[in-house]
């Protein structure tokens, strides 16, 4: 459906898009992670025909889109602050697409009904907008987004001015419409939550390039380097030398699992793989934070950086308590920690 071929857009010296390779397939749904600055909203730009590029190609079914203006290249476009037509009600919103695209009144009707239902909006047609809620004007700017049946839907932040509560009900709500549909999806955002519940596979950048490409199961199973363990939330990310299974780490020897690369290498230990024991790492309790059905407890070993442990609330120690720890060698990542060669994953890469 989507192909982006050393995709590259530069603001004066600095490449904000630096030789993107990107593929997505009919039907699948794409999320691009990464902090703000790392290019994922120009990489939709230049998709959307909103941005030029200054080398490389974008190809829609195969078709090299330079020099096809935004509105003729058949994606639709959803962004975090909807855009709605405030002078136009529910029903005018949805419709503008098809109306712009010469679609009968009646026709145009019949969409908007069958959308607003498909979005949880029945008979919302006459309603003005200024009167809807947050959660409300979002299922609106969707389903106008989906009117004039876009072969690719570009979705930019499209739940970051809900609350979570709310963007937590929505983003599985949309996956579930999307695979109704049988939309091809292309969406950015910060949230690695969102696009984990959203996406079948997961895109991070960093600097205008991709460094990571996945299904979310295997991005947080093996985030490949330092950069997206971090930016994936994971806090336990220490410098080692790995020798057979075992890494000699600040924190002693840490098990790896077998065939773990051999060398100077960079350790993630995920929270769940750092146990309260009798015996082990000596820790203080520094913090402890309640999570639900978990609480993440913050440990100060007397060297090297502190440790992140979820342990269920029957085992939670005291603030100031005197712990000993070990690890679980299934929750022992040793990261690659080379960025430059590119996704990581079939279907997105970027050239050094």
């Amino acid at each position: 459906m989507l192909t982006l071929d050393g995709a590259t857009v530069r603001f004066g010296a600095r490449a904000v898009l630096d030789a993107v390779d990107l593929t997505v397939g009919e039907h699948e749904i794409v999320c691009v992670l990464g902090p703000s600055g790392s290019g994922k909203s120009t990489l939709l730009r230049a998709v959307a025909g909103l941005q030029a590029l200054d080398a490389g190609r974008v190809l829609l079914g195969g078709a090299d889109q330079a020099g096809v203006p935004a509105h003729r290249r058949g994606v639709g476009l959803m962004f975090q602050d909807h855009q709605l037509f405030p002078q136009k009600d529910v029903a005018g919103n949805v419709a503008f697409g098809p109306r712009m695209h010469g679609v009968p009144k009646e026709e145009r009707a019949a969409r908007v009904g069958e959308l607003l239902d498909l979005v949880g909006l029945p008979g919302a047609g006459r309603r003005s907008v200024a009167a809807l809620s947050g959660g409300e004007q979002q299922r609106v700017a969707l389903a106008r987004a989906l009117a004039p049946r876009p072969r690719l839907l570009m979705l930019d932040e499209p739940l970051g001015q809900l609350d979570r509560g709310l963007r937590e009900r929505l983003v599985v709500e949309l996956r579930a419409l999307f695979g109704r549909l049988g939309t091809t999806v292309l969406a950015v955002t910060h949230d690695q939550g969102e696009a984990f519940a959203l996406a079948d596979r997961v895109v991070v950048m960093r600097d205008g390039r991709i460094v990571r490409s996945g299904t979310p199961v295997d991005v947080w199973r093996q985030p490949g380097s330092e950069f997206v363990a971090r930016f994936l939330g994971f806090e336990n990310v220490v410098p080692a030398t790995v020798s057979g299974a075992v890494a000699e780490t600040a924190w002693g020897r840490i098990p790896v699992p077998d065939g773990s690369p051999q060398g100077s290498r960079t350790l993630l230990v995920r929270p769940a793989g750092v146990l309260v024991t009798d015996g082990g790492l000596a820790c203080r309790v520094e913090s402890r934070t309640f999570r639900g059905h978990h609480v993440t407890v913050v440990l100060r070993p007397a060297d090297g950086p502190p440790l992140e442990a979820e342990l269920p609330l029957r085992e939670v120690p005291e603030v100031g308590a005197e712990v000993t720890v070990a690890f679980r060698t299934e929750e022992v990542v040793v990261l690659d920690g080379d960025e430059a060669k590119g996704g990581g994953g079939p279907g997105g890469q970027s050239r050094s």
